[in-house]
């Protein structure tokens, strides 16, 4: 392995005046790596947008009666658009991201995004980190997670 390949399978972000800049990479898991950098940068919560190619998007459409997603795949498409949030559950970091996706023949497919992972060139990803914690619950009756904030009083 050469020095530059090398470093770029390091390098996946940098910091910025307002929060982040990741570069993901062939097969890069996308919700993995924003896990990742929220668990690694302690990143109270953030907003994020994205553009790049893609090996396979999963989008899901939640069916409100049964309570869950319905899961679609595509392969091989272009992510026009990627905006999503980084809160905290119980768990840890709760990354909830929608987007639009474009195959060859110019078609579009969006909705939230249940998995993605980088496909041929990179994916770029702008963090914007917000100075508060926030954090995400179930609620019912829906099964929904849902972003909770606290109002002043």
């Amino acid at each position: 392995m050469n020095n530059l390949t090398a470093q770029q399978d390091k390098c996946r972000y940098i910091k910025t005046q307002t929060g982040y800049l990741m570069v993901l990479r062939q097969d890069d898991d996308v919700i993995a790596k924003i896990e990742d950098l929220a668990k690694t940068e302690n990143i109270p919560s953030a907003n994020f947008t994205g553009i790049g190619f893609a090996s396979d998007v999963t989008f899901g459409f939640y069916d409100f009666n049964a309570k869950k997603f319905n899961p679609k795949t595509f392969k091989k498409v272009e992510m026009g658009s990627l905006t999503g949030s980084i809160a905290w559950n119980e768990k840890g970091p709760s990354i909830h991201v929608h987007g639009v996706a474009t195959d060859d023949k110019f078609n579009a497919y969006g909705g939230h995004i249940l998995s993605l992972h980088v496909g041929t060139g990179s994916m770029e990803i702008y963090i914007n980190v917000n100075d508060k914690k926030l954090e995400r619950k179930v609620e019912q009756p829906l099964n929904a997670n849902v972003l909770q904030l606290k109002c002043p009083q």
